[in-house]
């Protein structure tokens, strides 16, 4: 009894922690059918772990081999489906028969029971809502057989043996099964958080669209009544451009509420890093000149990066943008390149002496329809956030609240 038990740890330990991996690779779902992949991925692990029992088995007795290869088979087959249990099997019979021994067909034949008993059951117990019952059947029924084919075939073996084997065979069969079952109940109950978070995040995206889309509406609608009550000429040109205005603030919402809702098309190649970075500064040296803000690019090693050009000019206008708006008087926007050629990477840095960020506003930044501006979005930032990840690169952002906010964008070097 005593010699059984470091074997019969190894048993278990094998069987429990390769149903953990297989819970990792594809997780266990209720009534779900597994694909092909996931059924062939199943059935090797399987494999995996019976040729492992067989290698370490509980008790060997004149060439014949006890170990718990046949609770493999069975839950694999119960559980994932006759490709799964088919891989097992036969690999079980091929590893028995190269072992040989004298007692070689027996231990085919057990394996070959397992398999048919499990695949019999297979179609109500996939159903069945009490699988614990089910269980308990098939284990008794099967180790009725097991015992009757030993029983015959295996003379020598003493009672204390037949109590002490079975008693741990069938201990250990549950003790799999209860493991699967908690795990098909986390693992639902991690899809419910899942599902809860995504209708959570998209009811707040939801409410703030409306409410952001109902501010230049309300406007507009304000204008109108006031034209159509008492308009002229002299008061449509002077509200026309507030009205246009506040379109053009609506049609942007929806623009960038758009963008970040569809799959986005990219076209990622080698671009000029230095040819961006010179429209980008181009493009907002006039905002910056009217903001009292200059934007200073320290031109430096014309560096090739793997990216789509459009949207990395994109997110680098919006994240240069939020810079100067973030200044209050004057300042200096930096934008500076650092290569990193042992990671194989290109570090663009843009640097403000703004206001700066608190801890808790840092940690916010790229959250839908969180913005430190009066009449922000936030959207800017998550869609810049959410583009350079596409590109195969990383965002950073450190801030001190009177210092300024430093933003690392690290961007794959092509060559």
């Amino acid at each position: 009894m005593l010699l059984m038990i470091k074997p019969l740890i190894v048993n278990i330990t094998i069987l429990l922690s390769l149903t953990f991996n297989a819970n990792l690779f594809f997780p266990f779902r209720d009534r779900v059918v597994p694909t092909l992949r996931q059924q062939v991925v199943y059935g090797l692990i399987a494999a995996f772990a019976a040729v492992l029992c067989m290698f370490y088995p509980i008790e060997t007795l004149d060439e014949t081999h006890f170990d718990f290869r046949m609770i493999v088979i069975l839950i694999v087959t119960l559980y994932v489906g006759w490709i799964a249990g088919g891989i097992c099997t036969f690999t079980v019979v091929g590893v028995r028969l190269l072992m040989g021994g004298s007692f070689a067909s027996i231990g085919i034949l057990v394996s070959l029971v397992a398999f048919a008993i499990a695949l019999l059951f297979r179609p109500v117990y996939f159903k069945s809502r009490n699988k614990w019952l089910y269980s308990l059947v098939i284990i008794s029924l099967y180790s009725f057989f097991y015992f009757t084919i030993i029983l015959q075939a295996v003379p020598f073996l003493t009672f204390d043996f037949y109590m002490t084997y079975f008693s741990l065979f069938l201990l250990t069969y549950m003790m799999v099964y209860f493991l699967i079952e908690r795990l098909i109940v986390y693992n639902r109950h991690f899809d419910e958080m899942v599902y809860v978070d995504k209708l959570t995040m998209i009811s707040e995206m939801a409410a703030s669209f409306a409410h952001e889309i109902r501010n230049p509406i309300t406007t507009v609608r304000g204008f109108i009544q006031l034209l159509q009550k008492n308009g002229n000429k002299e008061q449509l040109k002077q509200f026309a451009p507030l009205i246009l205005e506040e379109l053009d603030r609506a049609n942007k919402i929806i623009t960038d509420y758009l963008q970040l809702a569809k799959p986005t098309d990219f076209r990622v190649r080698p671009i000029q890093l230095n040819d961006v970075l010179r429209d980008c500064v181009q493009l907002l040296q006039p905002l910056g000149t009217f903001a009292n803000v200059i934007v200073e690019w320290k031109q430096r090693e014309n560096y090739i990066v793997w990216g789509d050009e459009h949207y990395l000019k994109q997110s680098l206008l919006n994240i240069i943008k939020n810079g100067i708006e973030a200044i209050e008087g004057s300042g200096v926007v930096t934008i500076t390149t650092e290569a990193e050629l042992s990671q194989n990477m290109v570090k663009v840095i843009i640097e403000d002496d703004g206001k700066g960020m608190t801890e808790e506003e840092l940690k916010k930044i790229g959250l839908p329809y969180y913005t430190t501006k009066s009449r922000g979005t936030g959207l800017g930032s998550m869609i810049s956030n959410r583009l350079i990840r596409e590109m195969g690169g990383t965002i950073h952002y450190t801030s001190r609240l009177g210092k300024g906010t430093r933003v690392e964008i690290v961007l794959p070097l092509a060559k």
